[in-house]
C-alpha cells in the first residue's frame, strides 16, 4: 500500500468516524428533545381529559361518551381509553385524514390494541407502545376524580419521521463531505508528495549510472523547486542534493586517487627500471669481457672494465635501494607505523642539520634562526632529522648558486614550528598542488642539479602528518617558504612517556 493510500485512508476513516459520532450524538439529543416536547404535551392532553371524564359517572364513563362532547376537539391520531369498574375497558382512536384537529371522528380501539396498552402500563404509568396498525404511540395513565382510570397516548410517527429526515440528511451531507475530503486529500497529498517522488526520479538516474569505474561525475539532482529545506518533503530532496555532491566529490577524489596511483606505478616503475637496465648492462658487459679473455689471459684492461661495471652495478644497487626503502617508508607511514615517540629537541635538530647540509652545496649562503630556549616536542627524533634534512635537501636541489637558504625554529602557541625559507626562483603555481605527491617533479620551474627519486617532500608531509602536525607552502619568485607546524604534545602521543 502506497504512502498516499496510507493517508488517505487514515484521514477519511478519522472523519468519518467524528462524522458518524456527531450524527448519533445530534440524533440522540434532537430524538430526547422531541420526546421530552412530545411528553409535555401528552401530560397536557391526560391532565385535560382526566379533569373531563371526573365529570361523568363510572357507568356512563367511557372513551366514546368522553370525546364526543360538544368541545371535545381532540388531535389526528390521539388514543383515550379509559378503564372503567362498570363498564370496563373502552378506547378510541381519532382518525382525520388531513391532519387537522378532529371533527368527530372516531374509531374504536380493538381488543388487541386495548391488550397491547394494558399490557405496557404494568408496573408504571407513563410507557411507549407499539399498537397493531397504529404504530408507535407514547401513552400516560391517569387516576380521574370519579375513580375512573384515564390512558391517553399521543402518536411518535412525527418524531420518527423527522429523526429518518435528519438521518438522512447528515448521511448525504457525509457522504459528500467525504467525496469532496477525498478529493481535496488526494490532491494535497499528491502536491505535498511531489518532492519526494522528485527524489525518487533523482536517486534511480543516479542508481543507473556507471559508478565503479572510469571517470564518473553525478550531475543529477532534485530540482531547486522541490528541494526546499523549510519544508518536510523538500528537506529531503536537499539531504539528497548534499549527499550528491558528497559523492561527486568523493567520486572525484577517488578518480584523482586512481589517476595518481597510476601514475605512482608509472614513475615506480621508470625509476626501478633505470638502475635495473644499467645493472643488467654492466653485468652483461662484464660477464662479455670475461668470457672474451680466459682467466689465464685476463689483463689489465679487462680487469678494470670489470670493476668499473661493479662500481656502476653497485651504485645503481645503492640508488634503488634507497628508493624501496624511501617506498617502504611512506607505505609503513601510512600504515601508522615506523614512529617512536620520545622528547625530541628541534632547535638542536636545526643545528646538526644545517652543519650537515652547508658542506653539499659551499655555493649556496646558509643561515639559521633559532632561540634562546631549546623549542621540544613530543615525537620521532630520527624522523624529525630526515624532515629537516629533506627540506634542506631540497631547497639546495631547486636553487642556483648564491641562494640564501634560512632555517628558522621558534614555539607559536601550543605548536612548534619550523621553516625553511630561500630567495630561489620559486615553484611553478601548475605544480605546487601536487607538490608534495609522489614522485613529484619541479624541473619545470627550479633548476634541477642532482637526481632524486622525488620522495623526498612526501616522505616530509607523511612524517609531519604522522605528528599530527601540517605542511605548507608559499612561493613566489625571490621567496619561497616552506612551514612546518607541530602540536608540542600530540594526540596519539599523550598517553606515551618520553624519552630522553
Amino acid at each position: 500500500m502506497s504512502l498516499q493510500t496510507r493517508l488517505m485512508t487514515a484521514v477519511i476513516g478519522f472523519v468519518s468516524l467524528i462524522l458518524i459520532i456527531v450524527a448519533v450524538i445530534t440524533s440522540a439529543t434532537l430524538g430526547k428533545t422531541m420526546e421530552d416536547q412530545l411528553d409535555q404535551k401528552l401530560s397536557t392532553y391526560a391532565h385535560q381529559l382526566a379533569d373531563r371524564t371526573g365529570a361523568f359517572a363510572p357507568s356512563s364513563a367511557t372513551a366514546q361518551n368522553v370525546l364526543s362532547g360538544p368541545t371535545a376537539s381532540p388531535p389526528a391520531g390521539l388514543v383515550f381509553v379509559v378503564s372503567s369498574p362498570v363498564t370496563g375497558f373502552s378506547g378510541v382512536v381519532a382518525k382525520n385524514s388531513s391532519g387537522e384537529e378532529l371533527t368527530g371522528s372516531l374509531e374504536p380501539l380493538s381488543s388487541t390494541q386495548l391488550a397491547e396498552i394494558a399490557l405496557s402500563l404494568k408496573g408504571t404509568s407513563v410507557a411507549t407502545v407499539s399498537l397493531t396498525d397504529l404504530g408507535s404511540y407514547r401513552i400516560m395513565a391517569l387516576p380521574a376524580t370519579n375513580g375512573v382510570v384515564v390512558i391517553t397516548g399521543l402518536p411518535r410517527d412525527e418524531i420518527q419521521s423527522q429523526l429518518t429526515q435528519l438521518l438522512t440528511v447528515i448521511a448525504l451531507a457525509t457522504i459528500g463531505g467525504l467525496i469532496l475530503l477525498a478529493l481535496t486529500t488526494a490532491i494535497t497529498i499528491r502536491v505535498s508528495l511531489r518532492p519526494l517522488r522528485a527524489v525518487a526520479l533523482t536517486a534511480t538516474r543516479v542508481a543507473n549510472q556507471q559508478l565503479d569505474r572510469g571517470e564518473v561525475t553525478i550531475t543529477e539532482r532534485v530540482p531547486a523547486s522541490e528541494a526546499d529545506p523549510r519544508t518536510e518533503t523538500g528537506l529531503v530532496g536537499a539531504s539528497l542534493n548534499k549527499l550528491l555532491d558528497h559523492v561527486n566529490t568523493s567520486l572525484a577524489s577517488r578518480q584523482k586517487n586512481e589517476e595518481r596511483m597510476r601514475r605512482f606505478v608509472a614513475d615506480a616503475s621508470h625509476e626501478l627500471r633505470t638502475p635495473l637496465a644499467s645493472i643488467r648492462g654492466y653485468s652483461e658487459l662484464s660477464l662479455r669481457a670475461l668470457h672474451r679473455h680466459p682467466a689465464a689471459e685476463q689483463g689489465p684492461e679487462v680487469i678494470e672494465s670489470t670493476t668499473s661495471s661493479l662500481e656502476r652495478i653497485q651504485a645503481q644497487s645503492l640508488r634503488m635501494t634507497r628508493l624501496v626503502e624511501d617506498l617502504l617508508l611512506l607505505a609503513r607511514l601510512d600504515e601508522g607505523q615506523e614512529l617512536v615517540y620520545g622528547t625530541v629537541d628541534l632547535t638542536q635538530l636545526a643545528l646538526e642539520g644545517l652543519s650537515d647540509a652547508r658542506p653539499t652545496a659551499a655555493d649556496h649562503h646558509w643561515s639559521i634562526e633559532v632561540p634562546d630556549e631549546p623549542v621540544t616536542v613530543v615525537g620521532d627524533a630520527g624522523r624529525m632529522h630526515q624532515v629537516v634534512a629533506n627540506l634542506l635537501a631540497n631547497a639546495r636541489t631547486h636553487t642556483p648558486a648564491g641562494t640564501t637558504i634560512t632555517l628558522s625554529v621558534a614555539r607559536e602557541g601550543e605548536d612548534a614550528v619550523l621553516r625553511v625559507h630561500d630567495d630561489g626562483p620559486g615553484i611553478d603555481p601548475a605544480i605546487r598542488d601536487e607538490l608534495f605527491a609522489r614522485f613529484a617533479r619541479g624541473d619545470s620551474s627550479r633548476a634541477r642539479q642532482t637526481g632524486g627519486t622525488g620522495l623526498g617532500l612526501a616522505i616530509v608531509k607523511a612524517i609531519v602528518e604522522g605528528h599530527h602536525g601540517v605542511i605548507s607552502v608559499a612561493s613566489e619568485p625571490g621567496d619561497t617558504t616552506f612551514t612546518v607546524r607541530i602540536p608540542v604534545t600530540p594526540a596519539a602521543a599523550g598517553d606515551v612517556a618520553p624519552e630522553a
